[in-house]
């Protein structure tokens, strides 16, 4: 819901129609067959658009999985040590740890 009582109010073709009434832009909105969404509740006065809300969350989730995709995924690498390991495995496994540490991985 939005709480101011003048909005920027962008249209579907992302022309400014300037600064408007809530009520005149909900109404221009319907008009159109399409819902205000509001874009910058931090601005002021507050940016709103007229756009189809369905499609505002499709793109808003296709950008998060997008970033997501992007992140580096962080590798947990283990090495297991038995009670009888020979020196020989000792000091190879060893070597392998001090090259994971060194190398940042």
């Amino acid at each position: 819901m939005i709480q101011a009582n003048e909005i920027r109010v962008i249209d579907e073709d992302k022309k400014q129609l300037g600064i408007l009434s809530v009520a005149e832009a909900i109404s221009i909105a319907k008009e159109k067959g399409l819902d205000l969404v509001e874009i910058a509740p931090k601005a002021v006065p507050p940016v709103c658009r007229i756009m189809d809300y369905g499609k505002f969350l499709y793109e808003l989730h296709k950008k998060e999985h997008e970033a997501k995709k992007h992140q580096k995924q962080i590798q947990v690498k283990e090495m297991q040590f038995r009670p009888k390991i020979s020196i020989h495995d000792y000091s190879f496994k060893m070597r392998h740890i001090q090259r994971f540490l060194n190398d940042g991985n």
